[in-house]
């Protein structure tokens, strides 16, 4: 039983907003890092990441009966021209949460596998890019900035094909929203 508190209100949208699209299991899921003050403020059991079902969460693996996860769509300009239906590519958002204080987070996959808005590519995330947002998110937020925060880095146990070979690794993203300037 989870203690988050869980809203989906990006299903009250029309929807044209958002995808429904659950993530791709990966082979063989371990954790990189884990953000436990993140984890206690969004209110997880003390020892959350320490079981199957928190590793079955942040790999995406095996989600639990609380998630609906969607892809965000929106709009905007790409190549100089305009697109009317873009959208998360790789990252899968799987619920609200509140935290200690009332707030609600967006708790989002990136990285896990392809969405109706990958548009060819795979949907996963190199490992070097994965571990550098959880740092440079959480250095951000400790000098105040607003930002997206990191809860989990976990390894996939897969490669990923760029213009080299790479280990593929998924991040646990936390925001006040993933809303772009094309969502609305």
């Amino acid at each position: 039983m989870t203690r988050f508190q869980v809203e989906h209100s990006y299903r009250t949208l029309p929807g044209v907003c958002y995808a429904d699209c659950a993530p791709t299991p990966v082979r063989s899921p371990a954790y990189l890092a884990f953000n436990q003050p993140l984890a206690e403020q969004l209110q997880l059991p003390a020892d959350y990441q320490a079981t199957s079902a928190g590793l079955g969460l942040f790999s995406g693996n095996d989600l639990p009966a609380w998630t609906a996860p969607l892809a965000q769509a929106y709009a905007g300009h790409q190549f100089a021209n305009y697109v009317p239906r873009l959208g998360d590519g790789r990252a899968i958002l799987l619920a609200e949460v509140r935290d200690q204080s009332g707030q609600l987070f967006d708790l989002q996959l990136k990285g896990a596998g392809r969405t109706p808005f990958s548009r060819g590519g795979d949907g996963r995330a190199p490992l070097g890019p994965v571990l550098r947002e959880y740092l440079v998110s959480e250095a951000m937020h400790a000098l105040g900035v607003p930002t997206t925060r990191a809860l989990a880095a976990v390894s996939s146990g897969e490669l990923v094909f760029r213009d080299e070979t790479l280990p593929g690794a998924i991040l646990t993203r936390v925001a006040s929203s993933h809303l772009r300037i094309g969502s609305l």
